[in-house]
């Protein structure tokens, strides 16, 4: 089973035995971003650094400014995290080492773009912006995220793609210093609060016959009952909850608009880097097989995303069950990658990753997606090599 490895471009640069390390692990392919957000990592092993800083979400390569000049949204590039073509320069490294190298495209996850441009975020029912969280529904934005998808996913010698947040995200955010967890959402209550209210989307709402603003009161209505500490709707069945809490009527609507225009999205996404790539160029999109769920995995039907793009990254640490509505489209040559988590102390389990591996087999992966090489310790990294080698 063909597995990948992820890798920050900080990983590689400047580590002149990180492409050797990497391709030693037993993994035939790196995914190595390409465009990435904000973030503070660990590096273990830099000869260099310790601990990178990418203060905003960036390109990690020179942005084209034939592309980008005079738009008001256009990417940012990397500061001394990721310098020059730092994506470039890592890529040429791994692919030394023998591996094949695909760009990691972080798209709709932004927080410099929500600070610069407020009214491009997504809106909750209470007024409150989503910074890290672009409207995918808004025109504008929509285009800015294809070109980036196009610019930043082609880049030269790469063999494919892999596109994170090629969707809706919502209220769910990892944020230094967060401090949402003191009322328990669940399901349906982080559903409500991930529903977007800029203009765009209440055009989009009334456009399906919803009236936008007895639907916010709807949606503050429902969540009222969390507020008071007392759980509402279904926490493991989110549209269940939704239904309930809405109506079947407005929560069939509502999610038919914003399903709609996600996937819109994505076959405008997929079409364009496809138009841009040379022949072979693989297309995965990070994938949740539940059409309403927010976040880096986007949301997706299962049968509609694998007639569009070549498979899917599912997240697949706390159990492979969620292949199993894309193994049951029965599509022949469809990529299905069960993505790991590898870092022990990020809720991995490196030493079950052979036994792990097996199971999401039987349930229909053709790939295995290892996060993280740059970020995991000796050991666990050490655990995954074993595991690679029984599985052949």
């Amino acid at each position: 089973m063909k597995a990948s490895a992820f890798v920050y471009p900080w990983d590689v640069n400047g580590d002149p035995a990180a492409g050797e390390f990497v391709a030693g692990l037993g993994v035939r392919q790196a995914t190595l971003a390409s465009a990435y957000h904000s973030t503070r990592a660990l590096t273990p092993r830099h000869p260099h650094h310790r601990i990178v800083t990418a203060e905003h979400a960036a390109v990690l390569y020179p942005p084209q400014e034939a592309r980008w000049s005079g738009r008001r949204l256009r990417p940012y590039p990397a500061g001394d995290w990721a310098p020059g073509d730092a994506y470039g320069a890592a890529a040429a490294t791994l692919a030394d080492a023998g591996l094949e190298v695909h760009t990691w495209v972080v798209l709709a996850h932004n927080s410099r773009l929500g600070a610069d441009f407020p009214d491009t975020s997504v809106v909750n029912a209470y007024g409150d912006r989503y910074p890290w969280a672009p409207c995918v529904a808004q025109p504008a934005t929509r285009q800015y995220l294809v070109d980036l998808a196009v610019e930043a996913a082609v880049r030269p010698g790469a063999a494919g793609t892999e596109l994170e947040s090629l969707g809706w995200y919502g209220l769910a955010h990892l944020h230094a210093h967060d401090k949402t967890g003191g009322v328990r959402l669940g399901e349906t209550g982080q559903y409500l609060m991930s529903l977007c209210f800029c203009g765009t989307c209440r055009d989009g709402y009334a456009g399906v016959g919803l009236d936008p603003d007895g639907l916010a009161v709807a949606v503050r209505e429902a969540l009222e009952p969390l507020w008071r500490g007392n759980p509402a709707g279904d926490d493991d069945d989110g549209r269940a909850g939704a239904e309930k809490a809405l109506g079947t009527e407005r929560a069939a609507l509502t999610r038919a608009w914003r399903e709609e225009t996600a996937r819109l999205l994505q076959e405008d996404t997929v079409t364009a880097v496809r138009a841009a790539a040379p022949e072979g160029f693989q297309v995965l999109l990070h994938a949740d097989p539940v059409p309403y769920h927010c976040g880096a995995n986007a949301g997706v039907d299962a049968g509609h995303i694998l007639g569009v793009a070549d498979g899917v990254v599912v997240p697949c640490t706390g159990g492979s069950q969620p292949l199993t509505p894309f193994a049951e489209q029965g599509r022949e040559g469809a990529v299905l990658a069960a993505n790991f988590t590898i870092v022990s102390g990020m809720g991995g389990s490196p030493a079950t990753l052979a036994a792990d591996a097996a199971r999401a087999a039987d349930l229909g992966a053709t790939e295995l997606r290892l996060y993280h090489a740059g970020l995991a310790s000796d050991g666990d990294l050490a655990a995954v090599r074993e595991a690679l080698a029984g599985l052949g």
